[in-house]
C-alpha cells in the first residue's frame, strides 16, 4: 500500500461528483439491506395514504453497522438525496452539527401527525455525545408513535455492542438491523468502474487492478482518487492510463 501523502490534485474542487444514490451503490453482500431501502423509496414515490396503516415500525426504522468504508454513510446520503428529489422533508443528523438536532426536535410534533413521509438519517451513532444521545432517545420515542416518519441510523457496531445508554441501545434494535460488509476486490473494481462511467471517465484496463495493489484499499480513498483522476484528466487533456495515474500519485 502506498502511504505517501496525497498529491495536490486531491485538493481540486470536484464539481461533477455524482450524488450518492441507491443506483450508484454496489450492494455486494448487503443485498437484503439494499433491497429493503429500494422498496422504501418506491413507497415514498407512490405515497398512498391508505397504505399508512400497513406501514409497520420495522419498515420505517432501520439501523445498520459495519466497518469504515462499507457504505454506511453512502446509504444514508442516498436516502436523504432521494427524499430531497421527491420533495419530502428530510433531516440529516451527525455528531458534528448539534444545531440540526435542536431544529429537528422543534419539528417532531408536526412530523408525528403528518401522513406524508419524512426522513431522518443519523450517521456515526457511536460518536454521539451525551446531549445527542438524549435527543435521539426522545426522537425515537416520538417516531414510535408517528404515522410516517422514517429513520435510518448507522454506526460501527451492533446495537448491543455500542458504548451508549442501555435504553438507547435497546431502541436501536426496535426496527430492522443489518450489518454492512466491505467489498471484495472484484466488487471494488466493479464499483470503481461504475463510478468512473457515471463521470464519463474512461479508464485503461490496467488502472483499477494496479490501484488496488498499490494504493489505499478502502473505498472512500479509492472513490476520492476517481474524482482526482477525473479532474486531472480534464486539466491535462489526457486519457486515464497507468502513466497518468503514476504521475498523479507522484509526491510533489
Amino acid at each position: 500500500m502506498n502511504n505517501t501523502s496525497l498529491p495536490r490534485q486531491f485538493a481540486l474542487d470536484i464539481a461533477q461528483t455524482p450524488k450518492a444514490s441507491l443506483d450508484n451503490f454496489l450492494p455486494g453482500k448487503d443485498l437484503a439491506l439494499y433491497s429493503a431501502l429500494q422498496d422504501l423509496v418506491m413507497g415514498w414515490e407512490t405515497n398512498v395514504d391508505s397504505n399508512l396503516q400497513a406501514n409497520p415500525l420495522n419498515e420505517r426504522w432501520i439501523y445498520w453497522w459495519g466497518p469504515e468504508g462499507s457504505g454506511r454513510s453512502h446509504l444514508l446520503s442516498a436516502l436523504s438525496n432521494a427524499a430531497q428529489e421527491l420533495g419530502l422533508e428530510y433531516f440529516p443528523l451527525t455528531p458534528h452539527e448539534p444545531i440540526s438536532w435542536v431544529r429537528l426536535e422543534e419539528k417532531m410534533g408536526e412530523l408525528g401527525t403528518s401522513s406524508t413521509p419524512s426522513v431522518i438519517t443519523v450517521d456515526d451513532v457511536d460518536r454521539l455525545d451525551e446531549r445527542q444521545v438524549a435527543s435521539l432517545f426522545r426522537i425515537l420515542n416520538e417516531i414510535q408513535a408517528s404515522k410516517a416518519i422514517h429513520i435510518f441510523m448507522a454506526g460501527n457496531a451492533a446495537p448491543s455492542s455500542l458504548q451508549l445508554r442501555e435504553d438507547l441501545r435497546t431502541r436501536l434494535g426496535w426496527g430492522l438491523v443489518f450489518q454492512t460488509h466491505l467489498l471484495e476486490d472484484d466488487e471494488k473494481i466493479q464499483a470503481l468502474q461504475q463510478a468512473a462511467t457515471a463521470r464519463g471517465l474512461v479508464l485503461s484496463p490496467d488502472v483499477l487492478p494496479w490501484l488496488l495493489n498499490r494504493f489505499y484499499r478502502d473505498m472512500p480513498s479509492l472513490m476520492a482518487l476517481i474524482d482526482a483522476l477525473d479532474a486531472y484528466s480534464l486539466e491535462t487533456k489526457r486519457a486515464v492510463t497507468l502513466p497518468l495515474v503514476r504521475e498523479l500519485l507522484q509526491p510533489k
